[in-house]
């Protein structure tokens, strides 16, 4: 399951190396995971300090801490 998560947090963490801020609910379909891993990856990154979010018209955008 961890690796798996991982995994699925280095593809996450590919997207927005890429991107200034995506929303968080085009994060999925931007990195090819499922909603439900790609929530797990972000929850992973964000442990690791990695990411950080704000909220801009209702809506979550998250980018890498710099």
């Amino acid at each position: 399951m961890e690796k798996r998560i991982g995994e699925a947090a280095g593809k996450v963490w590919k997207v927005l190396s890429t991107k200034k801020a995506v929303a968080q609910t085009e994060v999925a379909k931007a990195s090819g995971l499922s909603a439900d891993l790609a929530n797990q990856a972000i929850g992973w990154l964000a442990r690791e300090g990695k990411v950080t979010e704000e909220v801009s018209a209702g809506q979550v955008l998250l980018k890498l801490r710099s």
